[in-house]
């Protein structure tokens, strides 16, 4: 599924992509193109590409690149697959009712959950806003146990 969406192996790529992308949520999905789960994602976010296409752009990191582990340590992406928002280059959040509010973790259910996600990011980011609430109910968020080294 992957080689359907564009997939960035270079922190000079994934530099270009938050920079050039304006007006438009930019949804990143770091993962693995051989993990199960991110395979899943794969699927629902090439599914829904076209239909967000007007205000969203979709691409994939690829964690495994040398290049790109600056994003994976920021972004502190410890599971995979990690979706994480920007908008007009800065990095928007989401409340989903968890201690990380910096990225979505693990698949969606369906494909609509990914549309009303996105579409909530991007209302916000209109609206001036940095973080916004998960339209989604509880039980269609997955649910981690973080745990916080060093702490």
């Amino acid at each position: 599924m992957d080689y359907l969406l564009t997939t960035l192996t270079k922190k000079q790529q994934v530099d270009s992509i938050i920079r050039d992308t304006i007006d438009k949520v930019l949804v990143l999905r770091f993962g693995q193109a051989s993990d199960d789960v991110c395979l899943q994602l794969d699927d629902i976010l090439y599914k829904s590409s076209r239909e967000v296409s007007k205000f969203a752009t979709v691409a994939l990191v690829d964690i495994d690149s040398e290049d790109v582990q600056v994003y994976v340590k920021y972004f502190d992406i410890t599971l995979i697959p990690s979706t994480v928002f920007f908008f007009n280059a800065h990095h928007m959040k989401m409340d989903y009712g968890t201690a990380d509010h910096t990225k979505w973790i693990g698949t969606f259910h369906r494909k609509q959950d990914f549309i009303d996600v996105v579409e909530a990011i991007y209302r916000g980011a209109m609206k001036g806003k940095l973080i916004v609430s998960c339209p989604l109910p509880p039980d269609r968020i997955p649910k981690f146990q973080l745990l916080y080294k060093d702490v």
